[in-house]
């Protein structure tokens, strides 16, 4: 049998299997289900460092170190978030409208995951599954099956000995695109979760199935020259965010806009945190390494650390480098790497005055970052209210973009999957959370007499 036919084959029984438990799973005590969302949690903490390098041994893509950190969010600040929230039974009543509202489980989740982060990505989307008392069956990209299927088994084997039915969760062993397509189409399945490139996001909505899923992010970072006395922390705040397990995640910043009363000391602060401004000619050479040609990412040089970016493009870079960073004047295709770059690099224009950088920042969100994430470091509140503008989903005020949109460094929702709206095709612009993954039922009771109807509209 061909890969493909073994891959719908499995999508197949994966998605029989779940629904089964599913249906097994309907009707458990919520706070059951809370204590196996918790256990699976735990059980993740001691492993998070040997996962993520699964991952980047499988991938190739970032460091083991700051996926164990992505590992983590997810099995404490995601499961701590999880515990306060109510999913399933009553979730609220207003006893002056007569209307209660009542969560209930869509079903079987199809998650989509995606190479930058397949470990990570999985130990978000089951938390928010189970939490939300749904069956889920992941498929990983084929280049992230292995780390994928030990991240499932972890969490399956720790939820079954917790009393959740066999098949609650699963991962595809045999992965393809046409065998991901039959998972995310089955009859059994009841919603996408969709995280992962244009490609197979565009897929997903193509399935026919409701969708949750995201859209690039080219993240506009805009630094007033309000903060020139605290320069230094925004030039740590932006490298240390960018170079996090080497640019993969795409509510990193992309593009640096600085006023130009602050340009010359934010670069030297910059320089300072392990930033290497390339020459044009080397810009020129490093986004035909990182890019196949329009709109093509290079996968080889996805997630790679700034020294290897730089031998392939041929230039020498300090031992120290965290990450390469080019001067831009012009934004499009014609210049690469004003795109989304998933490596550690980024942009960096200078804006002669607050109306330009903010507009300079328009203009980046709308070149290939849609509804995504946007940064502003400034203390000026008027500047910030002007800047909130910007086309994306979140506004990010004095804070790292990865911690920041993740809702780790501010008081977003905690999450793995950063919704970008109707501005790119997604259903959602919200931080994804098991809140999203449930069917709200309202009991309403009668409020006025109904024959009032003649009277208040009859002739």
């Amino acid at each position: 049998m061909d890969a493909d036919l073994k891959s719908i084959a499995a999508a197949r029984r994966c998605a029989e299997t779940a629904f089964d438990a599913y249906r097994a799973f309907l009707g458990t005590d919520p706070k059951q289900v809370d204590a196996i969302v918790d256990a699976m949690a735990r059980a993740i903490e001691p492993e998070a460092l040997r996962l993520g390098q699964l991952a980047v041994e499988e991938t190739g893509y970032g460091n083991a170190e700051d996926k164990r950190v992505k590992n983590l969010f997810n099995a404490l600040s995601v499961a701590d978030y999880l515990r306060d929230v109510t999913t399933l039974g009553m979730l609220w009543s207003d006893e002056t409208t007569k209307i209660a509202a009542f969560g209930e489980p869509m079903g079987v989740v199809a998650a989509l995951v995606p190479v930058t982060n397949p470990t990570s990505t999985i130990i978000f989307k089951v938390l928010s599954a189970v939490k939300a008392g749904n069956a889920i069956v992941c498929a990983p990209h084929p280049r992230g099956v292995r780390c994928g299927i030990e991240t499932v088994r972890i969490m399956a084997d720790v939820a079954e000995q917790m009393g959740a039915p066999k098949g609650l969760i699963q991962c595809l062993e045999e992965v393809t695109i046409q065998g991901t397509a039959e998972l995310m189409r089955h009859r059994r399945t009841s919603v996408v979760m969709a995280t992962g490139g244009p490609a197979m996001v565009k897929a997903a909505y193509s399935s026919g199935k409701p969708t949750l899923a995201v859209g690039a992010g080219n993240v506009p970072c805009y630094v007033h020259k309000s903060k020139k006395g605290d320069i230094g922390e925004v030039a740590e705040m932006i490298v240390m965010s960018k170079a996090f397990d080497y640019g993969t995640a795409c509510v990193s910043e992309q593009a640096i806009i600085a006023d130009r009363e602050i340009a010359r000391d934010l670069r030297h602060e910059l320089k300072l945190k392990g930033a290497y401004f390339c020459t044009p000619a080397e810009a020129d050479r490093l986004a035909g390494v990182i890019f196949n040609g329009k709109q093509a990412m290079n996968p080889e040089r996805v997630g790679q650390s700034p020294q290897v970016l730089a031998d392939a493009a041929g230039f020498s870079i300090p031992p120290r480098t965290r990450c390469l960073v080019s001067e831009e004047t012009e934004i499009g295709w014609h210049r690469p790497l004003s795109a989304e770059k998933l490596n550690p690099v980024l942009a960096f224009y200078e804006a002669r005055t607050s109306d330009e950088g903010i507009e300079i920042a328009h203009n980046i969100a709308k070149f290939e970052g849609w509804g995504h994430s946007s940064v502003i470091h400034s203390d000026d509140p008027a500047i910030v209210a002007q800047f909130a503008a910007v086309p994306t989903g979140r506004v990010l005020v004095n804070t790292p973009g990865i911690l920041g949109g993740m809702g780790y460094s501010t008081d977003l929702e905690p999450s793995f999957m950063l919704g970008t709206g109707t501005w790119s095709g997604s259903i959602t612009s919200d931080n994804v959370t098991a809140l999203h993954l449930i069917n709200i039922k309202r009991v309403a009771y009668q409020s006025r007499p109904w024959r009032d109807i003649y009277k208040e509209y009859g002739s």
